[in-house]
């Protein structure tokens, strides 16, 4: 077979333009949505407030995500999304328990910078729409598999508290992506962010005990 019908059968097919602003209108909802959730969380957060965002009417935003259900989660996917690639780039020469901080250190940072979406720890309807959602799903096991693994190591290492069960410490850690600490400190005008995050490194990783 001629070489250049190999590569253009190997070649993946160009978008039309169509379908480009069709994806460019769906990553501006999404950027919109997780402004949102961020500054207003779930509850508060209402459809016709991010089609406004957008500046399109909420009947175009519903060809895109029939519901505000699908909306947070899609958010929390590309969240996902961008936590397993900082992940990635973590050295993996690195002891676990270093790893663990620089993944605690991104949330920190994320969620400083007003990006990290706010959802309740219970409700019904997002609950099931998150756990049918395959995306999300996928994405939160990678995401869990990697810090596992490393919470894992540091028990077997001794950095960590060996007879804490590692889901027990895992979402200790999940926990800090919607810790309400950071904004009360910031907004005492006392701290940096960068000082913000270290106080919380301190006491999760050190606690409150006294050394």
């Amino acid at each position: 077979m001629n070489s250049s019908v190999l590569k253009s059968a190997a070649a993946p097919a160009r978008r039309s333009f169509r379908e480009q602003m069709h994806l460019a209108r769906e990553d501006a909802i999404v950027q919109a949505v997780n402004r949102l959730l961020a500054e207003k969380g779930f509850e508060a957060m209402t459809v016709d407030e991010v089609a406004a965002e957008v500046g399109i009417a909420k009947a175009s935003l519903y060809r895109h995500f029939p519901s505000k259900e699908d909306l947070a989660a899609e958010a929390m996917v590309r969240t996902l999304e961008r936590a397993q690639a900082f992940l990635d780039t973590l050295d993996a020469t690195l002891p676990p328990l270093q790893r663990l901080q620089g993944a605690v250190r991104w949330m920190l940072q994320v969620q400083l910078q007003g990006e990290m979406p706010a959802l309740p720890s219970a409700n019904s309807s997002l609950r099931a729409t998150l756990m049918a959602h395959r995306g999300y799903m996928d994405r939160l096991m990678a995401v869990s598999e990697t810090l596992g693994g490393w919470i894992e190591a540091a028990q077997a290492e001794g950095l960590l508290d060996a007879t804490l069960p590692p889901i027990v410490v895992l979402y200790t850690l999940y926990a800090r992506a919607c810790d309400p600490v950071p904004g009360f400190l910031r907004s005492t005008g006392e701290y940096s962010d960068e000082q913000i995050i270290e106080l919380l490194l301190r006491t999760c990783f050190q606690g409150l005990a006294a050394r």
